[in-house]
């Protein structure tokens, strides 16, 4: 099998997605390796050692796209690497669709399949593939807010852990999943106060037993959350329905009932956001302000972190890599029922319900469009 690796266009994103260690797994099973030239550069993983491990750069992603199999990448293809897929690619990735109807048919247009790293499962109902990025992204969100509540960043200008005699932060933590547990674990390393809401309460009851009362668990509800705003300094939106557009837990007009300076910290701003006041931002101009709320919005956070971001998800997508390129896609997908539930889109059929529903376009169960004719 041809595999192709291309380098990363989004804004300040140096991530990879394929690492040497990687190319030497697939190149010593008999696949050859096509890496574009730079694509490891901005994490320090030269095309030197790409080579040594059985990789051959090439000078191009149009090349890259042109004569590989399969695409492994990171982030979802730009507009322009969408125009280069071709009937019968897979696409490998990130790919988010939920809240981009254009990425959505110019990959259905492609002909191409795509599968999408956040939405394969795992036997214990988890998500193993964007796990990695969510851990990270947890743990971003609490550096990159107190960062934002500096004074001279716009914010409240608080230290999250205070000093004594002075209190510290309030931090509020939408969700109990990975992103917020993981954001919590760090926000209470730095002395703040947390308070985390869920809907689950077996994931409430976890995370007291967890950390018991260095945190205060709340049931999350509307209410709830609007009670907590006024005494809030950060909230980190961690919310997350697998495949499908973020619901909005904090609306414009709440946001008044918040003190002038805090700040809200919004991961899951690639499904959409979970505030009504986001949108994307990048790590050149990762913040803004509404009604005098900071907003951090970062589309590909963990980006920030590149190089840990690249081996952490490596670790995690290089075993499906493997089974792709051994067995060809066809057969991989018909073997692995959580690998397939992470196909989005193949031949022109959109293969993800929550997908579909959220963009209104028609859906296709996977193993339905896996068995019709191309």
């Amino acid at each position: 099998m041809l595999v192709g690796v291309p380098k990363e266009i989004k804004n300040h994103e140096y991530r990879v997605g394929l690492t040497p260690a990687g190319a030497r797994e697939l190149s010593s099973r008999g696949h050859q390796v096509l890496v574009e030239r730079g694509a490891g550069a901005g994490i320090g993983l030269a095309d030197e050692a790409y080579e040594a491990a059985g990789a051959q750069i090439v000078e191009s992603a149009a090349e890259v796209y042109g004569r590989a199999e399969i695409i492994i990448k990171v982030k979802e293809p730009q507009p322009s690497e969408t125009a280069l897929l071709r009937a019968g690619q897979l696409l490998y990735a990130y790919l988010h669709l939920a809240p981009d109807p254009e990425q959505t048919r110019a990959l259905l247009a492609s002909g191409c399949t795509a599968i999408a790293y956040e939405t394969v499962t795992d036997d214990r109902g988890g998500l193993p593939l964007l796990a990695p990025m969510s851990e990270v992204a947890g743990r971003m969100s609490i550096q990159a807010g107190a960062h934002a509540l500096e004074k001279a960043q716009g914010g409240s200008g608080i230290l999250l852990g205070g000093v004594p005699g002075v209190k510290p932060a309030e931090v509020m933590v939408i969700g109990g999943g990975t992103v917020g547990l993981n954001a919590a674990r760090m926000a209470m390393g730095l002395g703040a106060h947390v308070t985390i809401l869920d809907r689950s309460l077996d994931r409430l009851k976890y995370v007291d037993e967890l950390y018991g009362d260095r945190l205060t668990t709340i049931y999350s509800t509307r209410d709830a959350i609007e009670d907590r705003l006024p005494y809030t300094d950060l909230v980190v939106g961690a919310v997350l329905i697998p495949g499908a557009a973020a619901p909005k837990l904090v609306s414009r007009a709440q946001l008044k009932l918040m003190r002038p300076g805090s700040v809200l910290v919004d991961v899951a701003i690639d499904q959409g956001g979970c505030f009504e006041t986001s949108h994307p931002t990048t790590h050149q101009e990762p913040t803004y302000e509404v009604d005098g709320i900071i907003h951090y919005c970062v589309a590909n956070m963990p980006g920030g972190v590149a190089r840990t971001s690249t081996f952490a998800l490596t670790n995690a997508t290089l075993p499906h890599a493997l089974a792709l390129a051994d067995k060809g896609v066809a057969q991989a997908l018909a073997d692995d029922v959580h690998l397939r539930n992470g196909l989005n889109v193949h031949a022109g059929r959109l293969t993800y319900r929550a997908v579909a529903d959220a963009l209104g376009l028609p859906y296709t169960p996977a193993a339905e469009a896996l068995a019709a004719p191309v």
